[in-house]
């Protein structure tokens, strides 16, 4: 759809209205949501995300970025078709979270150091969440399992890299950046070379690098912050108009046929818009539902992010020419990649964890959904879904090169 559609313009209209008169009509509701948004941000977003933001504003700024392109060039091109500096970006982006990768594919972009298709590339599979949200608020949190979170971390970051490799393909007939000159002195020599051609290229004093890098941060995290109390009060303003249980109930009867468990329809509702709220709602689930698929539905969950991150990414990426489409075609394929890695590697990954991992297992392994007992066995249920897969994502990975043209 064009951005000069009528029926665009139309439909944001409508819901702007929609939303004033909710918010109007619920202050109370409304205010307390916005409260425990504004908590969220300041006691857990803000402090997690500040020292990492600032300390990549100045590795930056004094050449390291340049120094690890130059080391991993030769594994960055090859895999996922993106320069050696994609790798300090996607190092920063799993271990600090969303949106962490976004902000840094921004300021190579803005320095020339991408082009327009490897930021598109390299946001698309770097922006995951971080280990620290994965194991210990989801797994340790909501699943009470230290299991649970290996599983979920070896899935949503083996997906991201699947993803990424599939994107290399994306947009093949774009611009490519330059690549680090070869040359006879040894690698290392290459690298510190360009670090410090970047430093002085860059000529600010410490104490203005310092300062610039808090002050970024300061400036995004706001922007974080108000994307999390809107989404926070429109998330409770879903559930007091009645309108969470509605689309929970539609998607349980839409989908339950098809094998999907009805009593995850409130999670996916929840997580559509924010993650953890998701991921709390699946942990939830009672029930005969196994646990495998409770860890399934996490990680997709995980995977999508939630519109609030997609929000946040997006305008981010508003201040380049980086489009966002193809970042949110590679947050559906992430998450349904996640999930059915999740569902292939499930026991193999808790037999492994199980001798030095201090959680007792609880897994029910058992049949996936009651629904398919006695369709297949559990190794032809495994096969279907690899292949099943492997052809979404090659499938998902082709239209997204046309659409985004």
């Amino acid at each position: 759809m064009s951005r000069r559609s009528p029926f665009l313009t139309l439909t944001l209209a409508v819901f702007s209205i929609l939303l004033v008169i909710a918010l109007i009509s619920n202050p109370d509701p409304s205010f307390k949501a916005a409260v425990r948004g504004l908590e969220i941000w300041w006691e857990v977003v803000f402090p997690a995300l500040l020292p990492f933001i600032v300390v990549s504003e100045v590795l930056m700024g004094v050449g390291v970025v340049h120094f690890v392109g130059v080391l991993l060039e030769p594994l960055m091109r090859p895999f996922f078709n993106v320069p050696g500096t994609g790798g300090f970006v996607l190092t920063m982006g799993f271990s600090s979270g969303y949106p962490v990768a976004a902000k840094l594919t921004t300021r190579l972009r803005e320095q020339g150091n991408i082009t327009r298709a490897e930021g598109e590339r390299l946001v698309s599979f770097a922006t995951t969440g971080d280990p620290l949200f994965v194991i210990g608020a989801v797994a340790v949190g909501f699943f009470h399992s230290e299991q649970v979170g290996f599983v979920l971390a070896v899935t949503h970051y083996l997906s991201a890299l699947l993803i990424g490799v599939c994107y290399r393909f994306h947009d093949p007939g774009a611009a490519t950046s330059q690549s680090t000159e070869a040359s006879r002195h040894p690698l290392m020599y290459r690298a510190l070379q360009a670090m410090h051609r970047a430093r002085l290229r860059d000529n600010r004093p410490f104490g203005q690098l310092m300062g610039d890098a808090v002050q970024s941060a300061l400036q995004m995290l706001l922007v974080v912050g108000g994307f999390i109390i809107v989404f926070s009060v429109i998330i409770n303003l879903l559930s007091v108009t009645n309108l969470t249980p509605f689309f929970s109930t539609l998607l349980g009867i839409v989908l339950g046929p098809l094998g999907f468990p009805p009593e995850f329809a409130k999670a996916t509702i929840a997580g559509l818009f924010e993650v953890t709220l998701g991921a709390k709602e699946a942990s939830a689930v009672g029930g005969e539902i196994p646990m495998i698929w409770k860890a399934a539905m996490a990680a997709a969950l995980v995977s999508w992010g939630g519109l609030s991150v997609h929000a946040q990414v997006a305008s981010i990426l508003s201040k380049t020419d980086i489009r966002v489409t193809p970042y949110l075609v590679a947050r559906g394929v992430h998450a349904f990649a996640a999930a059915i890695l999740t569902l292939i590697l499930w026991k193999p990954l808790t037999e492994v964890s199980q001798g030095w991992l201090n959680s007792v297992p609880v897994f029910n392994i058992g049949h996936v959904h009651p629904t398919w007992t006695g369709w297949w066995d559990t190794l032809a249920q495994m096969s279907l879904l690899a292949l099943g897969l492997c052809m979404v994502l090659f499938l998902l990975t082709v239209w997204a090169r046309k659409m985004v043209r």
